[in-house]
């Protein structure tokens, strides 16, 4: 059978999957809701349709796919894509594997405390409020309808052209001084192998935390970034006085650190960057030589 990959939501982890699977001679293709990205990705050979809850897709879009990856995320309404298409995917029998990205803010604020997979689920705002509501429709399409649906509760996502170096580069990067706050990450690259791992040795209702070794200050890691740089550290600015956009204030609401020890244990996955310090190395070095200079002189 001709292994097909369908992207509801062809983001920046969908591309980096995307191009994985495409040179094992994978069929991918996928949605987004701009017509000027939905042009670009089809130029880079990704079949790309225009999607969003007021916008279904043809239903021969679906027809022959053998794998689906959601990542859109859910709106006041609800999951869009369950919403929309949850039915038609339920009635493809082609469909080996669908993979849903969900967030470890599912399991709201632990104080710093550990939380694995067992964890009960208690979020703190409405973003995650909606993705717990989110999970439990695709689970129950699992077992209403026996879609062979993975859930992937992922940690903050960085990676090339997503990372501290960007925000130091611009002069918008903050140090936040939340003393024992602590925050999960995990490499774009690292989280495609699990994506891949689990596509390979699939377990359908399976739910796994997906982020590095390394839980860490986020302070901490801006003041690393920025020693690889050659740059001096932002200072330390008290959270109250960061001025933070919502969004991103609302992140240091929770302060946990999340287990990983499933996906090394049931999938066997062996992290390429369990540190943020070994990710941000690569992500310099690849800098670098792209540029076509000695990694070593990344200043």
């Amino acid at each position: 059978m001709t292994r097909h990959l369908f992207c509801f939501g062809f983001g920046y982890t969908a591309q980096v999957l995307a191009r994985r699977l495409a040179a094992e001679g994978w069929i991918v293709g996928g949605t987004c809701r701009m017509a000027d990205k939905a042009a670009a990705l089809r130029r880079a050979g990704f079949p790309t349709e225009i999607f969003d809850r007021d916008r279904p897709l043809p239903r021969p879009a679906l027809d022959g796919i053998t794998h689906v990856l959601v990542s859109v995320p859910p709106d006041a309404d609800g999951d869009p894509v369950l919403a929309v298409h949850g039915d038609d995917i339920a009635r493809t029998d082609s469909l080996r594997w669908l993979g849903y990205l969900s967030t470890t803010g599912v399991y709201g604020d632990r104080g710093g405390a550990w939380v694995d997979e067992t964890a009960e689920l208690s979020p703190s705002g409405e973003r995650g409020r909606r993705r717990v509501a989110a999970e439990r429709g695709w689970l129950e399409l699992c077992r209403d309808r026996g879609v062979p649906m993975h859930i992937f509760r992922l940690a903050g996502i960085y990676g090339p052209r997503r990372s501290p170096f960007d925000a130091l580069r611009a002069g918008s990067a903050k140090r936040i001084d939340k003393p024992g706050q602590v925050f999960s990450r995990i490499h774009v690259d690292d989280l495609a192998a699990v994506l891949a791992a689990s596509i390979g040795r699939p377990r359908s209702g399976a739910v796994y935390n997906v982020c590095d070794d390394d839980p860490a200050a986020p302070e901490a890691v801006v003041a690393h970034a920025a020693a690889l740089l050659g740059m001096p550290a932002p200072p330390l600015v008290p959270l109250e006085a960061a001025n933070l956009a919502p969004m991103a204030r609302s992140f240091y609401d929770d302060n946990k650190r999340v287990s990983n020890r499933l996906i090394k244990n049931e999938l066997g996955v062996a992290l390429r960057y369990p540190s943020y310090r070994t990710g941000l190395a690569a992500i310099l070095a690849d800098e670098a030589c792209r540029e076509g200079r000695h990694p070593a002189s990344s200043d």
